[in-house]
């Protein structure tokens, strides 16, 4: 069967797509980068903050808030676990953290973490397997976080389903999916409306220059419609991330920040449906800034 070839509106169509794909990308970075910003600093941490309305930031209204903790800042991270779903700000005061964001994916129901999680050399949570495949592990399950002397190290793991068991570090808590990876976006599925529809995201992002950004993303509301997977992963690649991996999203998006108002909560956690700031879930981890010892 001989090829059929290329109308002059199927080519006019492609050279346009072409064409148009980096001055919409520019001027989405623009529209991030320029955006109406408000920073504080809070316990010596840069916190900033953009209310994007009129459809400002990638085509919609979003409440994003980032906090920065750069190489020489007198803290480190570190993970935390309660048996019982427990806030993110109650992780935070109990072990007297100055920041905090909700960490990995857990089962509501049962509380425990359904993807790898060791804290300080103790393993409290697996890679939970799929149904039809138990030997690799679940497309949200490939993406982990290693704490070396405080510091995040997002990278790749092997696809075996527990191979986080033959690392050394520590501190190890998966999720996914990982969204950028040493400056390019990662390829993102689009089976799955976990992927493609919009929510409250949560991510954690490096810089090459050491800075980690704590990143949350509001959504479910018109104030902040929330993003797909893949916008989040353009807005994090704008916001400057080199490495930035997904953590749990939706209701239990939450960003504490010690002495803040609000009891310390920066975002608009949404478990309650509204867009204040009592909507609080109880979470299963949670990454925490801790004060350098």
């Amino acid at each position: 069967m001989k090829k059929r070839p290329l109308t002059l509106i199927t080519c006019i169509i492609l050279f346009l797509t072409i064409a148009i794909a980096p001055v919409a990308a520019q001027r989405d970075s623009l529209a991030v980068v320029n955006g109406p910003w408000q920073t504080d600093t809070v316990n010596g941490l840069l916190l900033r903050q953009c209310q994007f309305s009129n459809k400002d930031c990638l085509g919609s209204n979003q409440f994003v808030c980032v906090l920065e903790i750069k190489p020489d800042d007198p803290y480190n991270l570190a993970f935390s676990y309660e048996p019982r779903r427990t806030p993110t700000s109650e992780h935070a005061r109990r072990h007297n953290a100055t920041a905090a964001i909700n960490g990995s994916f857990f089962d509501m129901k049962e509380h425990h973490p359904i993807c790898y999680l060791r804290i300080d050399g103790k393993e409290v949570g697996e890679n939970t397997p799929q149904s039809v495949d138990p030997i690799h592990r679940k497309y949200y399950q490939y993406g982990s976080l290693a704490l070396r002397r405080g510091r995040p190290i997002i990278f790749i793991p092997d696809s075996a389903r527990m191979a986080e068991r033959s690392l050394p570090d520590r501190n190890i808590m998966t999720a996914g999916p990982l969204l950028v990876y040493h400056g390019k976006l990662m390829p993102m599925r689009t089976d799955k409306t976990f992927v493609t529809y919009r929510h409250n995201r949560t991510a954690i992002g490096v810089r090459r220059d050491g800075t980690v950004l704590l990143v949350t993303l509001d959504g479910r509301m018109k104030q902040s419609e929330g993003m797909s997977l893949q916008d989040f992963q353009k807005l994090l690649r704008y916001l400057g991330c080199y490495d930035a991996l997904n953590l749990d999203g939706g209701g239990s998006t939450t960003m504490y920040v010690k002495g803040y108002p609000h009891k310390g909560l920066v975002n608009h956690p949404t478990d309650n449906g509204r867009y204040d700031f009592e909507g609080e879930r109880g979470v299963s981890n949670c990454i925490l800034v801790l004060p350098r010892k």
